[in-house]
């Protein structure tokens, strides 16, 4: 039996716009989706279920749904001390976890995020907590300072005077916000790009300083692990990674009010334009 889903809402508003490029049918199909590409399809990735077998609340990569059968080895259990809302952050968080390893973060690296979405305020958590680490998460809206300041980041509307960064990931799926991010990258830098534009072309600004600065711009994508952590672990041992990170309470402040899942219908054109206020938007079941 479902409890939680998560709405994804920056991959989610592609498929449900019908915005998944041919070329990507195949590797954008979620686990368990239902239908084929561009649209209608039973798509989502982030729900929390109750076990019938033994009551155990479990994580499941599946669609939005109120129950479901399923193959025991594809359900991961909860952690203890998990809040069972905050855990459809998970997929959110294997991303977030992905990207960090892409972007070789160290202690004493300075860190910026451009784009304050869940997924950017879940990359800056993470890389608060290693040791040294200066985070500035940059958003345009103004409503996200304290979202970054509970998250132990550094918040700014606009890109801060005369500072460069050992990394930046950028997060905004907005071409202004690629070139912020290639501005902001120190000589030799990283940008590590994780949003995703679906059948959308993005200009990409390779004139000005990129190749003076020797700037190194690496994709990341949650679809396989990242090559340097790919020997010790595996899709399932991420995940159960992202689920344990998921422990702090502070990350309560991602989540938006739960909407019962009968009202999602109605619900998902404001989700998805993003006039809900909140980052990550839940369903109650």
């Amino acid at each position: 039996m479902t409890l939680f889903s998560g709405i994804s809402r920056g991959t989610e508003a592609l498929v449900f716009s019908g915005a998944v490029p041919p070329s990507e049918f195949f590797r954008m199909r979620a686990p368990h989706q239902h239908g084929e590409f561009p649209f209608p399809v039973k798509y989502g990735y982030s729900t929390v279920v109750r076990r019938e077998t033994d009551d155990r609340l479990c994580f499941a990569l599946h669609p939005h749904q109120d129950a479901f059968n399923i193959d025991p080895k594809d359900l991961v259990e909860l952690p203890n001390g998990l809040d069972p809302q905050r855990a459809i952050l998970a997929a959110n968080m294997e991303t977030a976890l992905n990207a960090i390893w892409d972007g070789g973060v160290l202690p004493a690296h300075r860190v910026c995020v451009v784009g304050a979405g869940t997924l950017g305020c879940l990359i800056g958590y993470l890389c608060a907590r290693i040791p040294e680490v200066d985070v500035t998460l940059i958003d345009p809206q103004p409503n996200r300072r304290e979202i970054a300041e509970q998250l132990g980041c550094t918040f700014s509307q606009t890109p801060p005077p005369a500072t460069e960064f050992d990394i930046v990931f950028h997060c905004s799926a907005t071409p202004e916000g690629l070139d912020t991010a290639f501005a902001l990258a120190r000589h030799e830098g990283r940008v590590i790009e994780v949003s995703w534009y679906g059948n959308r072309q993005v200009g990409i600004g390779l004139g000005g300083g990129f190749h003076s600065k020797r700037l190194q711009l690496i994709s990341s994508q949650v679809g396989t692990v990242a090559p340097s952590m790919r020997q010790s672990h595996t899709h399932r041992q991420r995940l159960e990674a992202a689920l344990r990170l998921l422990r702090d309470p502070a990350l309560d402040c991602l989540l938006a009010r739960a909407i019962p899942f009968k009202q999602a219908a109605e619900a998902l054109p404001e989700i998805f334009t993003g006039k809900q206020s909140g980052l990550c938007q839940p369903l109650s079941y």
